[in-house]
């Protein structure tokens, strides 16, 4: 029975403080801002959780044709179809960027500006009939 009796005591100290633990509302708040947010990569994404937005560093890459790029650092700026309107590329090659009017077609248009060290800089502005104005230098 003394068994009982203690077993019946320390439940009813236990709900005592599960109730208080529950009732301890805490509010959230940040001890400062941090100075600096680090990461592989940032991505947002909308409401349906498609991306938006990428800042990433890409790897070093060889394509089919043998041409190579290297590792470079991306801003990718997406349209809610999935295609990038936006893009900002840097290297230790050198840097472009490009603004796209038309995303969906095969045959973009827009205008994309080039700066690559030895091979020198480029400026095509292109429409969706395919007219194209380019300004290179060497």
């Amino acid at each position: 029975m003394k068994i009982q009796r203690i077993a019946i005591l320390l439940t009813v100290i236990n709900l005592v403080l599960l109730a208080f633990n529950l009732a301890q509302t805490y509010q959230a708040t940040a001890e400062g801002v941090a100075p600096v947010l680090r990461g592989r990569a940032l991505e947002i994404v909308d409401e349906q959780g498609k991306i938006r937005a990428q800042i990433l560093v890409t790897a070093p890459t060889t394509m089919p044709d043998g041409t190579k790029y290297a590792e470079s650092t991306l801003l990718r700026l997406i349209d809610p179809n999935g295609h990038p309107g936006v893009k900002i590329n840097t290297s230790v090659d050198g840097s472009g960027m490009g603004l796209f009017g038309d995303a969906k077609r095969g045959e973009w248009s827009g205008i994309q500006m080039l700066a690559e060290g030895d091979k020198g800089t480029l400026v095509r502005v292109k429409n969706k009939d395919g007219r194209e104005k380019l300004l290179k230098t060497e």
